[in-house]
């Protein structure tokens, strides 16, 4: 299959069905022809939907593609605590992040909570000390990199 021939119609494709292409990439191993494919979407990607994805893709690639060559499929998300874009942080207002900061609030650089709001220039997260909720208001500036958590 010609990856780049096809690319654009599988994007589309992708985002019909309600995903974002990450990445997709040909390669050879042990001469066996795999399809890589990476996807996003807001809400969280579960095996089920990896599973229903895989099977609409691998149909849809077996309808465009003329060459008849075999191939693996591999579909995948950018996994559960997948890194985020400070442009797209609207869209993920009350789920439970990890922030790391450039400059340190009250000496923490630190900081995994929920995400409760989201501004023009900051976000506000709610996050436990113990048994005590506190909440802290982070310029966007100040945000070295920020990804979704996994709530323990």
């Amino acid at each position: 299959m010609d990856i780049i021939r096809h690319k654009e119609a599988l994007e589309k494709k992708i985002n019909e069905l309600g995903y974002d292409l990450i990445s997709i990439n040909r390669k050879i191993e042990k001469g066996d022809v795999i399809i890589s494919i990476v996807v996003d979407r807001v809400d969280p990607i579960d095996m089920d939907s990896i599973v229903s994805l895989s099977n609409e893709l691998s149909s849809y690639i077996d309808s465009i593609d003329e060459s008849n060559e075999k191939y693996f499929l591999d579909i995948s998300s950018l996994g559960a605590e997948k890194p985020l874009k400070i442009e797209s942080l609207k869209d993920y207002v009350s789920r439970y992040v990890n922030v790391h900061i450039v400059n340190p609030i009250e000496g923490e650089n630190i900081f995994e909570g929920d995400l409760v709001e989201v501004n023009e220039d900051s976000i506000t997260l709610s996050y436990r000390i113990k048994t005590r909720v506190k909440q802290v208001v982070i310029l966007l500036s100040n945000i070295y990199k920020i990804r979704l958590a996994i709530k323990f």
